[in-house]
């Protein structure tokens, strides 16, 4: 938790913190090692890489809040509705969480990434509609147990439609499972963010980003 606090404190105060620009290039120390002036040296067209390391500190928490939140949305979304109405739409649902989790995600992300192209906000997207089976599958679970529960057949019986009871008795009562297992998965979208940019497919110069800064 330290860590993370000291990471969202970087990503907020960047201007205050960073010593440098992230994006002024100095010709006269492409590549410099690190020195009193410049703690952490230069890259090869000679910008602070300290400044660019904190301020990719945003980029990262941007992707890994923002993918994690798409794919919370729509894997809530798709479990509580596979859970709840059962039958053929369970079957369907399921079906095509399995084709997705049957991917490898790295290549899916690059394949996707290709078709619509690099950019922070395509990033997020494309990581977020990726990531979500996982959470669908979890939701689903909770909602087969949940759909048969005395509160779910009392607000059946008061004539409450299916949406309202989905949203406002079963998927409260089964996010628990799937917030703890979203703030383990915010780890991972940052590193997948990281292996898109390192390999052209992500977050482009001369926007500081970790993956960039690593190719």
């Amino acid at each position: 938790v330290g860590f993370i606090v000291f990471l969202v404190i970087l990503a907020l105060f960047s201007p205050r913190i960073a010593p440098y620009d992230p994006v002024d290039s100095n010709l006269r120390l492409r590549g410099a090692a690190p020195s009193a002036e410049h703690w952490l040296g230069n890259d090869d067209i000679g910008r602070d890489i300290l400044s660019r390391l904190i301020y990719g500190t945003r980029i990262a928490l941007i992707v890994g809040l923002g993918a994690t939140s798409i794919a919370v949305i729509i894997g809530v979304l798709v479990g509580a509705t596979a859970g709840y109405f059962g039958g053929k739409v369970d079957f369907l649902l399921s079906r095509l969480v399995d084709a997705l989790m049957a991917f490898p995600i790295l290549a899916l992300l690059l394949t996707l990434s290709s078709i619509f192209g690099p950019s922070l906000r395509n990033v997020v997207i494309v990581i977020g509609v990726t990531f979500w089976a996982s959470y669908a599958r979890v939701i689903r679970a909770e909602v087969l147990s949940l759909r048969e529960r005395d509160y779910v057949l009392a607000a059946r019986a008061s004539g409450a439609s299916n949406g309202r009871i989905i949203l406002r008795h079963i998927v409260p009562n089964a996010i628990g499972p799937v917030i703890i297992l979203a703030s383990l998965a915010i780890g991972s979208v940052i590193i997948f963010e990281s292996a898109l940019s390192f390999l052209g497919m992500g977050i482009q110069r001369p926007t500081p980003s970790w993956g960039t800064m690593l190719s």
